[in-house]
């Protein structure tokens, strides 16, 4: 009878309603989790007759569920100082895999570490991104799980290229010397101090000498130190470097135009002879005097002689101490020689259609037919959102929203089961009158 099946709608659509508001306040708490809202629509109605001016008279046959509607606004970011916690703030999803060559998406970053340094979610889906090369990151890769290097050991690099920022004053008088100094690092990364002396020998000309300390040379037979690297640099009457003679050979104008010079070769070993004591490759470095704009590094104006700056891209070993996550997603680590690389880039994605995607539990979300196929980029483009590390969002559920909610879905659940006692009475009325 409809008496009963159109309230018997409304009892299983509240209770839905019910079902749903329960689960948002059970997951306030909850990393990430989005809030839903039930919508309703009522059923197909039943024409039972007509008016004297023609129009229908129908009945309805009840309601039902049309729609539990995700809310996917962003819930608030909070900091816990846990390396591993990822924050987005903005659209999209962490990409995952399901081990079994498809992918999930989740907003709840959450992550830990794998005995294997594999960066993987609460439930052990690995986390995927870009992968890095030589620490490049190539965005045009497939995604691969991303990987931290723990208690790795970052091998040592030889300088191959040095700069030093400095001034020599002009006003020094002739045979004025002025030391300086530069760290380099050797094949094995053991560090050298590479002593530069400029001597004023004329107006506007200063020679230089490059020498590794004795002691680090090898001394054994016929083993010999090698002379110092000299040579001699002029400057203009505005304090700029102006020329540069290598050794014993003729000037040559500093610039980068065809013919110029933009560097001075620093071989510290000449001679098979000429080895370092600990057993290293021999040294070549390139001695940049223009920096990435093209102007001198070394200037000589009438200013006390000094160096700012000096620069070399070598380096020694270093053991694995730290990794961090950048705005953009790149995942860096920091070894104990001071030096950072980067091992990956998480991926993000996002769904054409958000209400379709199907929801899996632990936070996870599959893309399907209704959802559309996943847009996959880097965070920051295409729309996607930021990343903010040390960080965890918050669910997006509104306790005062929810509450308002829970009460008017009792009161409808409330209002049918009376129309259902109500019914049974009538019923219960025309039977005795049938008797």
């Amino acid at each position: 009878m409809a008496s009963f099946s159109i309230p018997l709608t409304g009892l299983e659509a509240d209770s839905t309603a019910l079902n749903t508001v329960a689960n948002d306040l059970s997951n306030m708490n909850t990393t990430a989790f989005k809030a839903q809202l039930t919508n309703f629509a009522d059923l197909f109605y039943q024409q039972i007759g007509s008016t004297g001016a023609g129009d229908p008279i129908q009945v309805g046959a009840g309601v039902k569920v049309a729609s539990n509607e995700t809310s996917y606004t962003q819930g608030s970011i909070n900091s816990t100082g846990n390396a591993t916690d990822v924050a987005l703030n903005g659209p999209g999803f962490f990409v995952l895999s399901n081990g079994n060559g498809g992918f999930e998406y989740s907003r709840a970053g959450d992550f830990s570490l794998d005995s294997n340094g594999n960066m993987v979610t609460s439930n052990g889906l690995s986390v995927m991104g870009y992968p890095a090369v030589a620490g490049a990151v190539n965005t045009n890769a497939p995604l691969t799980a991303i990987n931290i290097p723990v208690g790795a050991v970052q091998q040592p690099l030889a300088t191959t290229t040095m700069s030093m920022t400095a001034n020599l004053d002009s006003a020094s008088a002739t045979g004025t010397q002025f030391p300086a100094a530069v760290t380099v690092y050797d094949s094995l990364g053991q560090a050298h101090v590479a002593a530069v002396t400029y001597e004023q020998t004329a107006t506007n000309t200063w020679t230089y000498a490059v020498q590794l300390p004795n002691a680090d040379y090898s001394t054994a037979g016929a083993d010999v130190v090698p002379a110092a690297i000299t040579g001699t640099l002029t400057f203009n009457a505005n304090g700029d470097l102006a020329t540069v003679a290598q050794g014993a050979g003729a000037p040559q104008t500093v610039g980068t135009a065809a013919g110029d010079v933009s560097s001075i070769a620093l071989n510290f070993n000449p001679a098979a002879t000429n080895v370092l004591a600990n057993g290293a490759a021999g040294l070549n470095i390139k001695w940049n005097l223009l920096d990435p704009a093209g102007t001198p590094n070394i200037s000589q104006v009438d200013t006390t002689s000094a160096v700012s700056a000096t620069q070399q891209n070598g380096y020694a070993s270093g053991q694995y101490q730290s990794f961090a996550v950048g705005s953009d997603g790149t995942v860096s680590v920091t070894y104990s020689n001071g030096q950072t690389q980067n091992v990956g880039q998480l991926a993000l994605a996002n769904a054409p259609n958000l209400q379709g995607l199907a929801l899996l539990g632990n936070g996870d979300y599959e893309t399907n037919s209704a959802s559309g196929t996943a847009a996959v980029g880097a965070s920051g483009t295409s729309g996607l959102a930021t990343m903010q590390d040390d960080a965890l969002e918050a669910s997006n559920v509104n306790i005062s929203t929810e509450f308002s909610d829970l009460i008017i879905a009792q009161r409808a659940f409330e209002a049918n089961a009376k129309s259902v006692t109500t019914f049974d009475t009538v019923t219960q009325d025309t039977i005795n009158m049938v008797h």
